[in-house]
């Protein structure tokens, strides 16, 4: 029996991109998180979202960092980071008064 493989699981299961993708992805990580704390300074108590896109972004780079053997685990790492930006888009559809 041929199963045809998913497009989503060639994706997300495929080999982790490098040193490159996952510093890009740090650094975006560490700018939402700066953009976390400036905010705060500034006085809007409201920034919590930068934290999850921080959090999202160094998802995202954990997995791209993992040796190219690691395909599974930079796989979770990556459908870790979908949900938790899902979650956050959800959040902004469903209540956002507590995002904004």
């Amino acid at each position: 029996m041929y199963v045809m493989p998913s497009k989503i699981e060639t994706v997300a299961f495929s080999e982790p991109s490098g040193p490159h993708h996952a510093f890009v992805m740090f650094a975006g990580a560490l700018a939402f998180a700066g953009l976390y704390v400036y905010s705060g300074l500034a006085g809007d108590a409201s920034a919590s979202w930068l934290l999850v896109m921080a959090l999202g972004n160094a998802l995202a780079g954990v997995a791209e960092a993992l040796p190219k053997r690691r395909r599974r685990a930079a796989g979770a790492f990556r459908v870790t980071a979908i949900l938790v930006l899902a979650g956050l888009l959800a959040a902004i559809v469903v209540a956002p008064e507590l995002v904004v």
